[in-house]
């Protein structure tokens, strides 16, 4: 029974994005909701300057439906299944203001780093006071043995950089055609499998509902993209992956399963670092992604190479909790 509703839900993730986007990328193509490409990005992205963004639109509405209708199916929703849904939709909304901004208002920044970080800040603190009335544990779990600390009360600041810091690492980290859809599909399915191996149905459902909705976004997302999920779905799918690691208290294995995401987020960290320190550049230009777009290859191969990784990363980090 629940290897079916495992199976029905990442299916009508896929089917609920790949039916609805036919008619959701025209209608953002009428409102004229097209990203606008920065002057300083490789000169082969401004060809990409008027596709539809806000995409990430399709990715919430078919995460939260799918989790709800097949959670359902099993057992009244929990209190893990409406915190991942809280920063989804939290997330997803910071995100949709950030690109109604760049689109809409013409301001192509978006929102400022103080209020977005402010936001981001917000809704953490709303996960923890939840957290925290359910009395769940403030442990963390550290991989290769048996041992882990209690933070206490610490664990909030634990909660806000987790839930920030990976947010802005898949945002960064969405920059070239399926690239965070094909990594998040990936990491989300490490967990399905890790939570699934736990017995916490509720977010193995969540993460297949992710794979699933975000496999169907790759079908117009895919090079040459016709529609990009925007903030609205980088900051939402970060802020869901931070969220599963800390309910299934896994939280430190997420740095190996989204491997891919730290290391494109360490990549600009020393881009700066040595700009500001040196004057000279480790990279041509970060995150690390356009690096290799700029030595030569090709986007696609960017790309490829990149999933490839991202899923050693996930059997990885499934086999040291697993099998270690």
């Amino acid at each position: 029974m629940l290897e079916k509703v495992l199976f029905f839900t990442i299916i009508m993730g896929f089917l609920i994005t790949v039916l609805i986007s036919p008619v959701f990328i025209p209608f953002l193509r009428r409102l004229k909701f097209g990203q606008s490409i920065r002057e300083e990005g490789p000169k082969s992205h401004q060809k990409k300057s008027g596709t539809p963004t806000m995409g990430g639109l399709m990715i919430l509405f078919s995460i939260i439906i799918s989790t709800f209708v097949m959670t359902g199916r099993i057992a009244e929703p929990t209190v893990k299944t409406y915190l991942l849904v809280l920063v989804t939709f939290g997330f997803g909304l910071l995100g949709f203001l950030d690109d109604f901004i760049k689109v809409v208002l013409k301001r192509n920044l978006g929102l400022t780093s103080k209020q977005k970080l402010l936001g981001q800040i917000i809704i953490s603190v709303i996960f923890y006071l939840i957290y925290k009335q359910n009395e769940f544990p403030t442990v963390i779990d550290l991989p290769f043995g048996n041992y882990s600390i209690n933070l206490g009360w610490f664990f909030v600041f634990f909660i806000l950089f987790w839930l920030v810091g990976f947010s802005n690492a898949v945002n960064l980290t969405d920059g070239l055609d399926g690239l965070v859809s094909g990594t998040a599909a990936i990491a989300f399915g490490a967990y399905a499998v890790l939570a699934w191996n736990q017995s916490q149905f509720e977010i193995a459902i969540f993460c297949v509902a992710a794979v699933g909705a975000v496999l169907g976004f790759l079908v117009f997302n895919a090079h040459p993209a016709k529609v990009f999920m925007g903030d609205t779905g980088s900051l939402a799918l970060g802020g869901a992956l931070a969220a599963v690691a800390i309910l299934t208290k896994l939280e430190i294995l997420l740095i190996i399963i989204g491997g891919v995401f730290v290391i494109e987020t360490l990549s600009v960290i020393l881009q700066v670092a040595s700009f500001k320190t040196t004057g000279k550049r480790i990279f041509r230009m970060s995150p690390l992604h356009h690096h290799y777009e700029l030595i030569g290859w090709s986007e696609w191969r960017v790309v490829v190479t990149f999933w490839s990784v991202g899923l050693l990363f996930a059997i990885l980090g499934i086999y040291i909790e697993v099998w270690l």
